[in-house]
């Protein structure tokens, strides 16, 4: 039986340091106050925080397959892949990244990948626009062979945010992403069947239960729904699975996680694993271990003075003294599953 660690982590700002000969111009003014001082040296304390993260994963192996959130271009992909196959050998780390240029500040999805493992069909590659008036943000869809010659459809989201009017004023826009990734995943099915496994992963900034993820993407937490659906395409939503997971407060006591991220002290589980039938059923080629789903806590990460959030790297603003937290990560934590092939 091969087992696969996948993994998904918004990093929460990863761009790469100002002055990036790469920038686009309308992007580079965009971004000059933000950027302003995100010096070579702080980008790559970045790097190195996030990547000493990654590598714990997976009982130290680091994931097979991790989404990946938040990040501006392949150039900041290579850096954390670099990194990773310096430290961890037995990994081979490669990227799939398809650069947007749509979204407002310019940032992507992508997956991070071991070539070892997993061989990609550059033909079976797609970037799928959510529109909104105010910019896009895109979910990619790649489609990873394994060694046992199975195909194991990823697709990665990062959801319209809710600034610019809160959670109800920007609702309409998570809304069309939920019907963008229930489109295609209906079409994955016409195409490939509906016993093609499927897995999709992402920051939605909604919770489980918000319409845009019961309702438009059809993720449910009712798994016997999901096994037998026929024609209506839908997910089983492995996140109610985080509300059973243990963790502890500032004093040490049992607490169960709240979420993987917080606002003003309260949780939100914003990030996400669904699966398809695909990925269910006794007969399938990959199956799911619905019981390993989980959030990805490491003590280093959490900070107790914000009800066991996650401490944040930041950016400099003019300002890196106070802006910035050179022993912080991300404002979100990473999920997890286990995906076992007989």
């Amino acid at each position: 039986m091969s087992d696969h660690f996948v993994a998904f982590w918004n990093l929460e700002n990863l761009f790469a340091p100002d002055g990036f000969p790469g920038r686009i111009p309308w992007l580079a003014q965009r971004l000059a106050a933000d950027l302003n001082g995100w010096t070579p040296t702080l980008f790559d304390a970045k790097i190195a925080q996030l990547a000493s993260i990654i590598r714990q994963m997976n009982s130290g192996q680091g994931p097979d397959i991790l989404g990946v959130c938040e990040v501006e271009n392949a150039f900041v992909l290579q850096q954390l892949t670099a990194n990773l196959n310096g430290q961890l050998p037995q990994r081979n780390y490669a990227v799939v990244h398809v650069d947007s240029a749509q979204d407002q500040r310019g940032i992507d999805t992508a997956f991070l990948y071991d070539g070892s493992k997993y061989t990609v069909d550059p033909a079976a590659i797609f970037s799928h626009f959510v529109m909104r008036r105010t910019g896009t943000r895109d979910i990619t869809q790649v489609t990873f062979k394994t060694q046992q010659n199975n195909d194991l459809v990823a697709l990665c989201n990062h959801w319209p945010s809710r600034s610019g009017g809160g959670a109800h004023e920007s609702s309409g826009y998570r809304m069309t992403a939920g019907e963008t990734l229930s489109y295609w995943l209906q079409r994955i099915w016409e195409v490939r069947g509906n016993t093609i496994p499927v897995i999709a992963m992402g920051d939605f900034n909604d919770d489980p239960f918000d319409e845009s993820i019961q309702i438009h993407a059809n993720a449910t937490r009712e798994r016997g729904d999901v096994e037998r659906a026929q024609t209506a395409a839908s997910f089983y939503n492995l996140a109610w699975r985080y509300l059973q997971q243990p963790g502890q407060d500032r004093n040490g006591n049992a607490k169960l996680i709240q979420g993987t991220l917080y606002f003003d002290g309260n949780g939100n589980l914003f990030d996400q694993i669904l699966v398809s039938k695909g990925l269910l059923l006794a007969n399938s080629p990959i199956r799911v271990d619905e019981n390993t789903a989980r959030i990805e806590l490491y003590p280093e990460m959490v900070d107790h003075r914000v009800a066991q959030g996650p401490i944040r790297f930041g950016l400099p603003k003019g300002n890196a003294a106070l802006n910035v937290n050179t022993s912080g990560f991300s404002d979100h934590f990473p999920v997890s599953v286990i995906l076992h092939e007989p």
